[in-house]
């Protein structure tokens, strides 16, 4: 199949599916902390369906998590748990009926924890859930050990990584960019017809200001520079894959997880995971775009704070629009999704008559099910990127969330609108701001 499968979400999302058993334990801080516990998981013999972390309260300096497990029987549970306490950073392993019911014993904890300043950001580092250094059985680089010795060596640089760094500089081998030139070619050549307009206008820009071309693959703290120049989206590195929440909290901030390795040689136009190409080719362009970043951080801060079955609903909006969207384009239709513009094989189908198209509109398409390993059967269409982010502000002022969040790009922090004074103190900005809207309107 000459198809990139698989690879239209930086976040598991097989963990939105049914929910299972809920393990709660604290991890006292540690390089590879989750690692040694997920083996336990692994020891026990039982598969992971979701997992949740936050800073501990209990545990300083460490981390919360909430783990679910498909796990039938008790018995199951306790051997679970039994692994989980002999892991020597593990401290207060229980079950609990959900997350919910735990985070309830307290007021102050009803609403999931949630980043407030850029630095926070660095908690992610490590809370990946697969891929990265290690490699499933179906990968096709799971079985050569040169490759998976480049994978460790690309990832432990993401894993390093911190707020305010350079960005970590990769020197790729000739056969990582002889990988990437037989993508880059084969779908250069395809974008003038499926692309979007928004698309085709930055992709030029890339080739000028990053170094974009099919012979040596661009490097991410340029084009984090490029991109906050346009938009103030910025790049970082990213060892796999997140959970929803992390990777959706961090659009809130403009900032996009970026892997940094490529995939296997051996079958340059498949993939099971996000890739340098997925990420670089996919979904880089349109973060240059004012209004398609203004769409995605919508949606990262509608994610700040939001209940796990509102942070499912977001996540399957980000994966019909930003990772499989289309968009028209006079009597035409086009591809603004990261998942197409890096597929070849689907950008073609999804623009064919075979699958059905139906109008964005987030109320439905939040709870539209989709197949994450073959083509989409449904697409949804955006009449613009402005009228998809006015669509979604309407469709977040009906989540259950109990307050209201702004983004502060002076400061880089996320303000929390729950007091008299925060909102009246906002109002006056917004006062400011119409002031200059009026004098500029007047010299025109």
């Amino acid at each position: 199949m000459q198809s990139v499968q698989n690879t239209g979400t930086h976040y598991d999302a097989l963990m939105m599916r049914e929910q299972r058993t809920t393990l709660f334990f604290s991890v006292r801080e540690k390089i590879g902390a989750l690692d040694e516990c997920l083996h336990a998981l692994k020891a026990a013999n039982v598969s992971m369906t979701r997992i949740e972390s936050r800073p501990s309260k209990s545990v300083v300096p460490g981390y919360d998590f909430f783990v679910d497990i498909d796990a039938k029987s008790k018995e199951v549970v306790q051997k679970v748990i039994e692994e989980i306490k002999q892991v020597g950073i593990v401290r207060d392993v229980r079950y609990v009926s959900s997350i919910e019911a735990l985070k309830s014993t307290a007021s102050s904890e009803q609403v999931p924890w949630f980043p407030r300043k850029l630095s926070d950001l660095d908690t992610f580092a490590e809370k990946v859930l697969e891929m990265g250094e290690e490699l499933s059985s179906d990968h096709p680089g799971a079985h050569d050990p040169v490759y998976r010795k480049r994978r460790l060596e690309i990832v432990q640089k993401a894993k390093a990584y911190r707020t305010g760094q350079p960005l970590p500089r990769i020197e790729y081998t000739q056969e990582e960019k002889d990988t990437w030139k037989q993508v880059y070619t084969r779908l250069h050549a395809m974008y003038p017809k499926y692309a979007c307009r928004e698309f085709l206008h930055v992709f030029p820009l890339l080739e000028q200001n990053c170094a974009y071309g099919p012979d040596e693959i661009p490097q991410i703290e340029d084009i984090s520079n490029f991109l906050k120049d346009c938009t103030g989206f910025t790049l970082r590195p990213v060892m796999g894959l997140l959970t929803p929440r992390d990777f959706l909290n961090s659009l809130a901030f403009r900032v996009f997880h970026s892997t940094q390795y490529i995939r296997h040689h051996s079958n340059p136009y498949y993939t099971p995971e996000p890739d340098c190409c997925h990420e670089l080719l996919g979904h880089v362009p349109l973060f240059a775009d004012p209004n398609f970043a203004e769409l995605a951080q919508e949606i990262g801060l509608a994610s700040l704070g939001a209940s796990d079955e509102d942070i499912e609903k977001l996540a399957t909006i980000f994966w019909f629009t930003a990772e499989f969207g289309l968009c028209r384009e006079d009597t035409h239709i086009r591809a603004y999704g990261a998942g197409l513009l890096s597929s070849f094989g689907e950008l073609e189908y999804a623009l064919s008559k075979s699958p059905e198209k139906r109008s964005f509109d987030p109320s439905m398409t939040a709870l539209q099910k989709y197949p994450i390993t073959e083509y989409q059967p449904v697409y949804f269409v955006a009449d613009s990127f402005r009228d998809a982010t006015s669509k979604l502000r309407e469709f977040n002022m009906t989540m259950k969330r109990p307050f209201q969040v702004r983004y502060n790009p002076y400061t880089q922090a996320v303000e929390v609108l729950d007091s008299k004074d925060k909102i009246q103190h906002f109002a006056r900005s917004i006062s400011s701001e119409m002031q200059l809207l009026a004098g500029a309107l007047e010299s025109i």
